[in-house]
């Protein structure tokens, strides 16, 4: 059994864990392992304001071949919901990130691109020690494993409350405890944000590509039905826990919807987000509905199931947001 936090960044604890040494979690699961080499990532959330379920032809080509250009993300991926189309693009060396930016951040949210649709970044980069991963299973990594060397073997530190927190290598000697709040900045469409310290953002996703007959009729009919109701309570209530915006997406592939869902949230703090998980009714719902999943399929499961938590500094973090509808993301806030 191995702990989630790389040996490289294991320090002596001054905070710690929620459970003994001999804690034996109840199923196996697995973190992405990064390169010693690398001490921080971006993760750049690109978004596109439509109509419909898919924007109008042409309209993502500029963002697509910046995407191709020099400097270019390591992975990305697309989603959408809720009349936005989603990039989710990937750095491991932020300097590459901020080449980039550079260069084509005008063509996306520059003066010369209002046309009308809402366009938005809201960018990460948190450093190794500010976030942590969890996949249910190995061999197909999501969000910034990809950019891993690969995923570690079973890991302790998941299966409780507290296991995400644990993961993060900062926990060790951090409470992570936010200062501050955001402060929205506007300009007519153009909204800046000034962000807080320690702000939690989350992506939680399942795939489902794999199964079928009565394992994925029970994903369909009893496990989504529950999560959703959770996303949407964050997406329309989740200011009063602590959830600053939700946007709940499906993957898509060659612009076509596939079988990959995901959450994506920002948080007041990592606090905040670990008591709605622990306590509140809408995420108690789909932890029991998660629960009877692996108790009625067994060890045949096909179902993946994966995150990616961060808990960034102020100066790690950017938001904006050009034309967008009121309330878009952080735009609200302030």
């Amino acid at each position: 059994m191995e702990s989630a936090i790389p040996d490289h960044l294991l320090t002596p604890r001054t905070r710690h864990r929620r459970v003994p040494d001999d804690y034996a979690p109840p199923y196996p699961s697995y973190v992405a392992r990064s390169a010693t080499s690398v001490r921080q990532v971006v993760m750049a959330y690109l978004g596109l304001q439509h109509d419909g379920d898919a924007p109008p032809p042409g309209l993502l080509a500029p963002l697509d071949a910046a995407l191709a250009a020099a400097d270019g993300p390591g992975h990305h991926d697309r989603a959408r919901g809720d009349g936005e189309t989603v990039t989710i693009a990937y750095w491991a060396d932020p300097e590459r990130f901020d080449r980039w930016w550079d260069a084509h951040r005008g063509s996306w949210l520059g003066d010369g691109v209002r046309d009308g649709h809402g366009r938005w970044a809201e960018v990460l980069r948190p450093t190794v020690e500010e976030h942590e991963t969890l996949f249910s299973s190995t061999g197909r990594p999501e969000g910034v494993a990809v950019l891993a060397e690969g995923l570690s073997g079973e890991v302790r530190e998941h299966g409780y409350w507290g296991g995400m927190r644990d993961r993060i290598p900062l926990s060790q000697t951090d409470a992570m405890a936010p200062v501050g709040e955001p402060v929205v900045e506007r300009d007519g469409g153009r909204v800046r944000v000034r962000p807080q310290q320690a702000a939690c953002l989350i992506r939680s996703g399942q795939d489902w590509t794999d199964t079928d007959g009565a394992e994925r009729a029970m994903y369909l009919e009893e496990v989504e039905p529950v999560l959703r109701a959770g996303m949407d309570f964050l997406r329309d209530e989740g200011s009063a826990v602590g959830c600053r915006t939700n946007r709940y997406l499906t993957v898509v592939e060659d612009g076509r919807p596939v079988d990959r869902t995901f959450g994506m949230s920002w948080w007041r703090s990592l606090d905040a987000l670990e008591r709605w998980s622990e306590s509140h009714p809408t995420h108690v719902a789909i932890f029991g509905a998660a629960m009877r999943y692996p108790s009625t399929t067994g060890p045949s499961a096909r179902l993946r199931l994966y995150h990616e938590v961060s808990v960034a500094a102020a100066d790690e973090q950017y938001f904006e947001y050009v034309d967008c509808r009121p309330g878009t993301g952080l735009s609200g806030n302030g």
